[in-house]
């Protein structure tokens, strides 16, 4: 009953089902984007508990990034709403958690723009190549960004002295170190679409 249940909403795989916008790895990716107004809410009390607390949530719908591909990949779930929705949960999660953080001083206005002029550019230069019948793969660098930006933002949520450490001071490099990644693994892909598309011919 449980399996034939899963299988009609989607949670399992099912050979009349496979194209199906909800199942679960789609439902993971929008819980994670409604997590947002979970962010929202908690930093506008910033205490060390509260603190602990949003860095625990932040963390674990971090990880759910990682659940959702697996299970899609899994259990043959990937949908076009999945590949739509999967990069636009990370960016809105990760920039919403770093812009929330300007007004009470724990991120520069400043590196939160450039981090996400660069998303905006690389968002449009991937789609104009799609559109030329280019495909330019995801940087390893890029990848390396987002995980750095993953930890640098759990740091700087943290805030507070945490085990032996200043997460503020963690963060900030980290956060720093993100900035550069974003602008090298930018830079490789405007590099990419200028060879592989500007100048192909």
């Amino acid at each position: 009953m449980a399996l034939s249940l899963g299988r009609i909403f989607g949670f399992l795989p099912s050979p009349s089902l496979k194209g199906k916008i909800i199942n679960l790895p789609n439902a993971i990716t929008m819980l994670r984007i409604l997590i947002i107004p979970v962010l929202f809410f908690l930093l506008l009390s910033p205490n060390q508990f509260w603190s602990l607390v949003l860095a625990f949530i932040f963390i674990l719908a971090s990880l759910t990034d990682l659940l959702d591909g697996y299970l899609a990949r899994k259990y043959h779930l990937v949908t076009t709403m999945g590949k739509f929705l999967d990069p636009i949960a990370d960016k809105l999660v990760i920039n919403t958690a770093m812009i929330l953080m300007i007004p009470i001083g724990r991120i520069p206005a400043w590196v939160v723009a450039i981090i996400i002029i660069r998303d905006f550019i690389v968002d449009g230069i991937r789609t104009i190549a799609t559109s030329e019948g280019v495909i330019i793969q995801a940087s390893k660098w890029g990848k390396k960004k987002t995980l750095c930006q993953v930890f640098a933002v759990s740091a700087l949520m943290i805030h507070y002295p945490f085990l032996g450490a200043d997460a503020h001071v963690v963060g900030t490099v980290l956060l720093f170190l993100a900035l550069i990644l974003s602008i090298y693994s930018g830079l490789e892909y405007l590099i990419k679409f200028l060879k592989e598309v500007i100048m192909k011919d």
